[in-house]
């Protein structure tokens, strides 16, 4: 039996040691946000956060993973609120949403680790393919989550996320 922890409960796994976690995942915890897409590591659709680490879940055995702390974007935030999802949703970023739990997962690691990423940085962080060609205004949005997740810009649906910058800005003084 393979134990480890997912998205802060943990779990025992009576399969085989050499599952794939993302059929754990997705077959035994009904876990589902986590996307097959290639099954190579290649396309990022699978993307998990395993201990603060990016992983394709379609590559890490559940043998592996014994005695981690997994997150998936179920345990990410159960109401959109995560920073990289407000920012994706407002910038209308999602098309047909295949790629994009892989993508918040992988943007919520980047910015865990650096909360001012440049361009250059997104787009070596982000290994996803996306199929739809959001990557213009997903470049956008990770920057503005950055912005949210530093407190320099309000979230969308925040009380005064309509008003303009310079009256959001905290009193001198």
């Amino acid at each position: 039996m393979t134990r480890f922890t997912v998205n802060n409960k943990p779990v025992a796994y009576k399969l085989d040691p050499k599952t794939p976690l993302l059929w754990a995942l997705r077959d035994a915890s009904n876990l589902t946000g986590t996307k097959y897409g290639c099954g190579t590591g290649d396309c990022g659709a699978c993307i998990v956060d395993v201990d603060g680490q990016m992983r394709y879940a379609c590559l890490e055995t559940i043998e592996s993973l014994e005695g981690t702390f997994v997150t998936t974007i179920e345990g990410l935030s159960a109401d959109r609120s995560h920073p990289v999802q407000q920012a994706l949703i407002a910038g209308n970023v999602p098309q047909c949403g295949y790629c994009i739990p892989g993508i918040v997962m992988a943007a919520s690691i980047l910015l865990r680790t650096n909360r001012s990423p440049s361009e250059d940085d997104i787009k070596e962080a982000i290994p996803n393919i996306c199929r739809c060609g959001i990557y213009p205004r997903l470049l956008d949005a990770i920057g503005r989550a950055a912005r949210i997740a530093r407190g320099e810009e309000p979230g969308p649906g925040s009380d005064d996320e309509d008003a303009p910058a310079a009256s959001r800005a905290a009193p001198a003084g």
